[in-house]
């Protein structure tokens, strides 16, 4: 057994939007704890959590940061997630494997469009979770306000079990809904309060809150709601217990409030903590599949149980190299023991367990069900994995990766970048999995992809500081394409003499258009031997060299069917080289005469944004040639479905948030390629022939 019983772990992420707070309130958990001797400031750059370079500069979570702390008899492991929407895919990865989560919610903004969706995250992945109204000591902050958004904007049951003592410049503690006590706290950061009586002015609505709370409470189960009916009145235990109970159903949420800075009220939330979060026993067991047999398997968080695990961050370091950080499900896993890696078939040997503390590391010698733990130097684990007993397979499922939004072209600085560019990349994107990259096989340019602008400047400077790869960002070309809309018939001939041997192909295509999206098709109707055998598949490749060159602005031609029917040949001059030629002069003769037009790529975007920016944004879409599909309503928001030229949307990711003061949310998807209006098809015919005179 541990060092703490199973069901003495809380295992939660800190979640919100950025800006909450979130890693503030990290700091204070630590300081309470006796963690850390000094209360860090995310503005001084002074945190425990936040310690990349990146991070310092920009004063905000760009990466989750571990730790672990005590309080009450309980073992706390927690995870500070980032908020902001370009780093919040690594937030929806973490909240995969844990158990509980602490909402922060703004006493002053209240509820994001970032809360709803870690909000929505935690609904996906069952997760119970407490509110803690944060900034209750700043201007125009309101404790019922917050709760008010919550409840309208997250479809969620907020139940107050404190309120504040003032607000603004005058908060200067909480009140104790449950046991009906007051605590006043010193505005020096330390912690320090004392027990006070509630204040008389604000005991009506003391009592008016401890009411609501005991008739919420009192619905969690049938024994309660009995006892509550019969005597109208509940115990601290039974609120207690009913809190606990309602809070692991989902069935509402507990509301606390205080000041992460100032450090007020922290100490009453890991005390909610420890009372209303479940431990990994009071989670359903974990369900995954036995590769072996292919059927479902099960796990509970049990020592005793064969070990397994879930992998769900990475991390690269240039110097200890690659970490594996995974929640332990269920077993024991030891350090210097060999593990099997059941997503990939394959052995790991694990060296040296370590528990995470923010940028620090520390070895022990054991790790149990309900452990959060980190193995350096693992071969061929990546996040999603999972880790298991090589006689026990089994596979979870990973939490499904977001999808990037923003794409740039990358070009190392020297030839030196360009061949380390390839390695630095595959590293990072093992360390954020929202990260991709390829080499687009029309244009030749490096993409990469990402959730957001500052999303990829932070990977340009982690390829610098990491890898020492330079590379700049450009924005990517668009793949276009040509096509025809005619039909015709031409010769194409290749006649060449040089004394000796000559050259000699001649062929007779008929080239017509197909239906949008169905390539390329070559037919062979030469009858009689007009044409060898050997050399009709030299005309078909002709065609295809010569259309990737296309005939408008170079770009490839598509969806046109070439029937060759007719041609000559010489007995000696005649080669494959020369029906290739005549088969390429045939094609250039006959996009002259077709009709050819550029097609561009259009893409679906799905954009969530609050109600009151949605007419610019629908206005804007209009501006860039977009076709609005359809509106869905939400609480506070509305989500648009539109179908847009790609062209249009390239940096769209930063337009969004300027338009909706960065509280819009899009994905988008390759739908279909459609002709370009003539005007515009012009100016990119025009820049293509001027680039290529460059």
């Amino acid at each position: 057994m541990g060092s703490y019983p199973t069901e003495k772990i809380r295992n939660l992420g800190i979640v919100a939007h950025g800006g909450a707070g979130k890693t503030s309130l990290a700091e204070a958990i630590l300081y309470n704890t006796g963690m850390i001797d000094r209360l860090g400031r995310v503005d001084e750059g002074t945190s425990a959590m936040d310690f990349e370079p990146e991070e310092l500069k920009r004063k905000i979570s760009i990466t989750s940061s571990f730790d672990h702390c005590e309080w009450n008899g309980h073992s706390i492991h927690f995870v500070d997630t980032p908020g902001y929407g370009d780093f919040i895919g690594d937030t929806r990865a973490c909240m995969r494997a844990l158990d509980g989560a602490v909402v922060i919610l703004s006493a002053i903004s209240g509820v994001k469009v970032q809360t709803e969706e870690v909000w929505a995250w935690a609904n996906e992945f069952e997760i119970p979770r407490i509110a803690f109204v944060n900034k209750m000591d700043k201007e125009r902050a309101s404790f019922l306000r917050a709760i008010d958004d919550m409840e309208k904007s997250l479809k969620a049951r907020g139940v107050p079990v404190q309120m504040p003592i003032g607000a603004e410049d005058s908060f200067e503690g909480v009140i104790d809904l449950i046991r009906m006590t007051a605590c006043k706290y010193a505005k020096d950061g330390s912690g320090a309060c004392q027990d006070i009586p509630i204040p008389p002015e604000y005991l009506d609505e003391a009592n008016r809150l401890r009411e609501h709370m005991v008739e919420t409470v009192a619905e969690a189960y049938d024994a309660l709601t009995e006892k509550y009916l019969e005597t109208g009145e509940l115990t601290e235990d039974e609120i207690v217990d009913g809190l606990r109970v309602g809070t692991m159903r989902n069935t509402f949420t507990p509301v606390l409030c205080g000041s992460a800075t100032l450090n007020v009220g922290v100490k009453q939330l890991l005390y909610a903590i420890c009372d209303f979060l479940p431990s990994p026993l009071d989670r359903t067991k974990a369900v995954g599949i036995n590769p072996k047999k292919n059927e479902m398997a099960e796990r509970g968080s049990d020592e005793k149980e064969p070990f397994s695990a879930l992998v769900f961050k990475t991390t690269s370091d240039p110097y200890t190299g690659k970490i594996t950080i995974f929640r332990i499900y269920s077993g024991t896993l030891n350090s210097d023991s060999t593990i099997y890696n059941a997503t990939k078939g394959v052995e790991e040997r694990i060296g040296q367990i370590y528990e995470l503390e923010g940028k620090k590391q520390k070895a022990v010698k054991q790790a149990f069900a309900g452990d959060i733990v980190a193995v350096a130097k693992l071969k061929e684990t990546v996040t999603g994995d999972t880790l298991c007993d090589p006689n026990n397979p089994i596979v979870y499922e990973p939490a499904k990766q977001l999808l990037p939004v923003i794409s740039y072209a990358i070009e190392p600085k020297t030839k030196a970048d360009e061949d380390k560019i390839h390695n630095a990349l595959h590293r990072l994107i093992e360390e954020e999995p929202t990260l991709e990259s390829h080499r687009d096989p029309q244009t030749k340019e490096f993409i990469i992809s990402g959730l957001g602008q500052v999303h990829l400047d932070v990977i340009v400077e982690k390829m610098k500081r990491k890898f020492n790869v330079e590379v700049l960002l450009k924005t990517p070309k668009v793949p276009y394409f040509e096509t025809i809309r005619g039909t015709a018939k031409v010769q194409g001939k290749y006649k060449k003499q040089s004394g000796g041997r000559g050259q000699y192909g001649d062929c007779w295509i008929e080239m017509s258009p197909t239906g949008r999206g169905e390539g390329y098709l070559f037919e062979d109707k030469i009858v009689g031997g007009v044409v060898p055998r050997q050399y009709i598949p030299a005309v078909d490749k002709g065609i295809q060299e010569a259309a990737l060159e296309g005939f408008l602005a170079g770009y490839p031609v598509v969806d046109f069917k070439v029937a060759l029917y007719d041609g000559s040949f010489h007995t000696v001059d005649s080669s494959e080289m020369a029906f290739k030629v005549a088969g390429s002069l045939a094609f250039k003769k006959a996009m002259e005469l077709c009709k050819p037009v550029l097609l561009e790529p259009i893409v679906t975007m799905t954009i969530t944004v609050p109600d009151e920016n949605m007419g610019d944004v629908i206005g804007d879409l209009n501006s860039r040639r977009g076709k609005v599909v359809g509106v869905e309503p939400k609480a506070n928001s509305q989500t648009i479905k539109a179908v847009i030229p790609m062209s249009e949307v390239l940096a769209y990711s930063n337009d969004l948030k300027s338009m909706t003061s960065d509280r819009g949310l899009f994905s988008t998807e390759f739908s279909h390629y459609e002709e370009i209006p003539t005007h515009l098809s012009q100016k990119i015919i025009a820049d293509a022939q001027a680039a290529k005179k460059d």
